[in-house]
């Protein structure tokens, strides 16, 4: 394949959890361009740039997945406030503009806790959902996505998890831990979202294509496993639980749809996943103590 016939996709969120990990995975086979807040003011989608304009306009395929968001701890302090909501709502209210103007093929990052009306977080994504649908492009609704991060205070669980314990060899939950997720790997996850990037046209647009592992797992138990990796390496970690309930999901379980087991499966096993993190954290002396 020469450099003319690739297909130019455009990353929005291109340093995030999942954007980072996915830039980096599609630069392998395609021409990748990145927007990312932490790029710089011209960056920021809150706000019209030149910058943002062109590279939407010049590209075949767009991911959307810039969004002010991070874990239960993140989301907890924040979803509720001013500055997280209008964040949100700038960022689409821009971007959805800039994508109705030039027709682009899109995929809208959602998430499983869309129809959860008690959560500000939630409504957004309903709200994102409903303007992908208005424009033809199509809903991805990831269900609690793990990988790598730098962003402390945005951690998700299970990194929150493996960063707390390098750095004090405890686990601090902040709930009892009965809660139950379903875990997904980042690589399956690029995987999927490029599968589905290439089955766009034969998907039926008014569909919500579910990105999840299939499995539920009670919080308590990725501490276990977390504590079980670190064992073997020869670290002891003790795990301090709260007494806390889940109030962010509240304990709403949803359950995912199976439309695209059709062209796409998870291999990496939650285990698995735990354990290449707990590696690359460990290879980066930065995040132990």
């Amino acid at each position: 394949m020469n450099g003319k016939s690739k297909k130019k996709i455009l990353i929005l969120g291109s340093r995030g959890q999942i954007g980072s990990s996915l830039e980096t995975y599609l630069k392998q086979k395609y021409i990748v361009k990145g927007i990312d807040i932490l790029n710089g003011k011209n960056d920021d989608l809150r706000f019209q740039s030149n910058k943002i304009a062109l590279s939407i306009k010049n590209v075949d395929f767009i991911f959307f997945l810039a969004f002010d968001v991070g874990g239960s701890r993140y989301m907890d302090k924040y979803q509720n406030t001013y500055t997280f909501i209008m964040n949100n709502l700038q960022i689409m209210s821009n971007t959805f503009a800039l994508l109705k103007k030039n027709k682009k093929k899109f995929i809208f990052a959602t998430s499983q806790m869309s129809n959860m009306s008690f959560s500000s977080y939630g409504i957004l994504k309903k709200i994102g959902e409903n303007l992908t649908s208005s424009l033809g492009g199509l809903n991805v609704r990831f269900w609690n996505v793990y990988g790598y991060e730098t962003d402390f205070e945005k951690s998700h669980v299970i990194t929150d998890f493996i960063l707390k314990s390098l750095k004090t060899n405890k686990i601090n939950m902040l709930t009892d831990g009965n809660e139950e997720r379903d875990f997904l790997f980042i690589d399956d996850c690029c995987v999927g979202l490029e599968k589905i990037m290439i089955k766009y046209n034969k998907i039926n647009k008014n569909e919500i294509i579910d990105m999840s592992y299939g499995k539920f797992s009670k919080i308590i138990k990725i501490a276990q496993i977390i504590k079980k990796n670190f064992f073997k390496k020869n670290i002891y970690i003790k795990i301090v639980k709260s007494k806390k309930k889940d109030n962010v999901q509240k304990n709403t379980r949803n359950i995912p749809n199976k439309k695209i087991n059709k062209y796409w499966r998870p291999k990496i096993s939650l285990e698995e996943g735990i354990n290449k993190l707990i590696n690359f954290y460990l290879s980066q002396k930065k995040y132990c103590k």
